[in-house]
């Protein structure tokens, strides 16, 4: 039987489609869709602010929430202020209601000025996934200045978010392969029960 291919969603925090965590990002959302896994992107700096304040309803951010809540894996990549992720991720994902990415592998990227803010990434990512249920991968991906080349990142970036990508599919794969085949041995347990009762 056809199963459903793996879904995810890339969230961009950053208030500049230009930024190197951007980047990064479309870097992830290629090596996800080489995977054969289907992608689509929130980009809060699109949305309007209003809405993300909570100060109105909108249809484009309720369509936002839909595909997060759709996506198996959530990559979120955000450029660091003081020390920690962009606001507009935290308004994003401050009025989802708690354990709402549980079940998903999360792919936390960020980029700093220099290595001082390397933690961002355990202090900050990892715990606001975790509040909300989902499972962090054990690669986080934490770029700097120095690792961008006339604005391209340099190969061993590249390597290490490739890596990140490939744990959050190879966990993804390994989840809906258990759970189904938990489906099929609980339907085989309930056809025997059927069959036997008829005996």
């Amino acid at each position: 039987m056809a199963t459903n291919p793996l879904t995810a969603v890339a969230i961009s925090g950053s208030p500049s489609r230009g930024s190197r965590s951007r980047l990064l990002l479309t870097h992830a959302v290629r090596e996800l869709e080489a995977e054969g896994v289907a992608t689509s992107l929130v980009d809060l700096a699109e949305l309007p602010a209003d809405a993300l304040l909570g100060r109105r309803a909108d249809p484009a951010l309720d369509a936002a929430f839909a595909r997060v809540s759709a996506a198996r894996i959530v990559v979120a990549s955000t450029p660091v202020y003081r020390a920690t992720y962009s606001g507009l991720l935290k308004t994003f994902f401050d009025p989802l209601p708690q354990d709402a990415l549980a079940g998903k592998l999360a792919i936390p990227i960020a980029t700093g000025g220099g290595p001082a803010h390397l933690l961002a990434i355990d202090h900050g990512l990892r715990p606001l996934f975790a509040s909300l249920g989902a499972t962090t991968v054990a690669i986080g991906t934490y770029a700097t200045d120095t690792q961008f080349s006339a604005g391209a990142p340099e190969a061993g970036l590249l390597a290490r978010l490739s890596q990140a990508v490939a744990e959050a599919v190879a966990l993804a794969r390994a989840g809906r392969s258990a759970g189904e085949a938990t489906d099929r041995a609980t339907a085989g347990s309930t056809n025997h029960a059927h069959a036997t009762a008829g005996a």
